[in-house]
């Protein structure tokens, strides 16, 4: 993986797409979906490492993520959008906290629940609290994912789960992004809100749930879940 982490790296920070694609092309489960989010996770990974060892520059780390963002986009199309899949009937909206920009993370769990058969609506980057809580009372999410990068918008993240949790329809509240690997994030959060840390630990949450189900709009945690923090 460490070989295929470089490699992909090197076409991300050249913007080759055509690269990227014939590389994801060439994996011998490229349709296992985990195994695609999981170079491109730890190759923009190593790409914030590069920048904040000043071996990249801010140009070379925009041009990366957006051709990550392309070679993304079309992976789902052809892979979990465009396949028929058994819907849940379920809804989950995910978000970057305000001033938060570092939304590749947040598209790629998006993804992942997408592909587990959840409606999902993807906000992106830097949405500010009152319109994100005006969209989840309006569609009315089973989930809502909250994705924080930067150390002093912790605070901020504790605003978010608490109003976004009080809606009428009760949403589980979901933490991740860069933050919830390094740091115990629990005193910002609910004592229901799911902490995952990385790509795994989402998908291991949602084919327990898939066995398990959620009833009532409300979390029922895996019996054995390890996101109890």
């Amino acid at each position: 993986m460490e070989a295929d982490v470089q490699r992909f790296t090197r076409y991300l920070l050249n913007g080759d797409e055509l690269s990227c694609e014939d590389m994801i092309g060439e994996l011998p489960e490229k349709e296992n979906v985990l195994n695609v989010f999981d170079l491109l996770t730890k190759s923009m990974q190593h790409i914030g490492e590069l920048w904040e060892n000043n071996e990249v520059s801010v140009a070379d780390e925009h041009l990366a993520t957006a051709t990550c963002d392309y070679v993304l986009s079309q992976y789902r199309y052809r892979f979990i959008t465009s396949k028929k899949r058994k819907e849940t009937g379920k809804k989950a909206m995910f978000l970057c906290l305000e001033e938060e920009q570092h939304y590749l993370g947040t598209k790629i769990i998006a993804s992942l629940f997408e592909y587990f058969g959840w409606e999902v609506r993807l906000f992106g980057a830097n949405l500010p609290l009152e319109y994100a809580e005006t969209q989840a009372k309006e569609w009315k999410p089973e989930l809502i994912g909250v994705s924080v990068a930067i150390l002093y918008h912790l605070p901020k993240l504790k605003d978010y789960v608490e109003t976004l949790s009080r809606i009428p329809n009760s949403p589980t509240m979901m933490v991740g992004g860069r933050l919830s690997g390094l740091y115990d994030l629990r005193q910002y959060c609910s004592k229901d809100t799911v902490i995952l840390k990385d790509i795994a630990e989402v998908k291991t949450w949602l084919e327990a749930l898939s066995n398990e189900g959620i009833s009532d709009g409300k979390r029922n945690q895996p019996s054995n879940s390890i996101f109890s923090n």
